[in-house]
């Protein structure tokens, strides 16, 4: 893997870690200003206050994640990451959840040459389930 796809990779791993840990003010980073998120399937969310909210609930079910690979195309500023995804967490009645999909995001290098999400889609899976 080249250096800036091991950036790429780098980005969403520290999202992933700041996700697990309830740290949302280090998830919001990981985003561009203007990003969009999918946090239900066909339905982005833009706003970034309700992005913060809905990280907030999401933290709240102490979600763990692995990835099955990363796989990143560059091109010129913009990078599209593609990963298979499990999350295993526990809801407030303290029920297990389990749920997966592959994620598709689009993340565009800074001037500072960090990369951050611009787009992010973890049910990149639901169209071949049609």
């Amino acid at each position: 893997m080249r250096q800036a796809e091991h950036e790429v990779v780098g980005t969403v791993e520290r999202m992933t870690a700041a996700f697990q840990c309830g740290d949302v003010d280090a998830v919001m980073k990981a985003y561009e200003s203007g990003a969009v998120v999918a946090f239900e399937p066909g339905r982005p969310v833009k706003d970034s206050s309700l992005m913060r909210r809905t990280f907030h609930d999401w933290c709240a079910l102490s979600p763990r994640f692995t990835y099955g690979g990363h796989e990143v195309l560059i091109a010129g500023e913009l990078a599209v990451h593609l990963a298979p995804w499990q999350m295993r967490g526990t809801a407030p009645g303290g029920a297990p959840i389990e749920q997966g999909g592959l994620s598709v995001a689009v993340l565009r290098r800074q001037p500072s040459g960090e990369w951050l999400m611009v787009i992010d889609n973890p049910h990149g899976q639901r169209l071949l389930q049609r």
